[in-house]
């Protein structure tokens, strides 16, 4: 079983299953990283219409490229991705998480903030994680902290997040008012795109 949700931007479509694709998130911006890790993600990037692929849980979400219409697409992508599920298509391969949390931790070393800031460091990831990051999955996308330097937080934005209209609303009237209500420190949120 197969349906579709809308998210808040309108070039990404939310392609729900009623079973797990894969526990984590693993996001696809072009053929590059999915040619090394995702069968499935190759598969739909030969499709001239798919622009972007995000794997989260139990759905996938497409972000197309703008000259087409979903009214034209979403039922062959539709089709193509239940198919593709049904036949027991691979969707990422075996250590993709590892290297993904070898990357993160690389990555990790180069979190930009000061010892002194620790604290308000781990304060912000919980509350990211904790009221952020699933009201932002179940619109098909991701949010993971990047930096803190002097007030200023700085995120990443992922799967139907990057490029969304709504994500600067989003962002400024709900992440950035919630932090600066539990943290005064924060002063501003901004936003990278993963």
């Amino acid at each position: 079983m197969l349906y579709t949700e809308q998210t808040p931007n309108p070039e990404s479509l939310k392609f729900v299953s009623n079973r797990m694709l894969y526990k984590g998130t693993a996001d696809f911006r072009d053929e590059t990283l999915a040619k090394e890790w995702s069968p499935l993600g190759v598969a739909l990037f030969e499709l001239p219409y798919v622009k972007g692929v995000y794997v989260c849980n139990n759905f996938v979400t497409i972000t197309k490229e703008f000259n087409y219409a979903w009214e034209d697409i979403m039922l062959k992508l539709k089709e193509f991705i239940k198919n593709y599920i049904e036949e027991g298509g691979e969707i990422l391969k075996e250590g993709f998480k590892e290297a993904m949390e070898k990357i993160e931790a690389e990555r990790g070393v180069s979190y930009e903030y000061s010892e002194d800031d620790a604290e308000i460091v781990q304060k912000i990831k919980e509350l990211i994680d904790t009221y952020v990051k699933p009201a932002v999955e179940m619109d098909g996308g991701n949010i993971a902290f990047k930096a803190y330097n002097q007030g200023k937080v700085t995120v990443i934005l992922q799967g139907s997040c990057s490029g969304c209209p709504s994500s600067t609303v989003t962002l400024k009237a709900g992440i950035e008012g919630m932090l600066k209500r539990m943290i005064p420190d924060v002063t501003e949120v901004v936003a990278e795109m993963g």
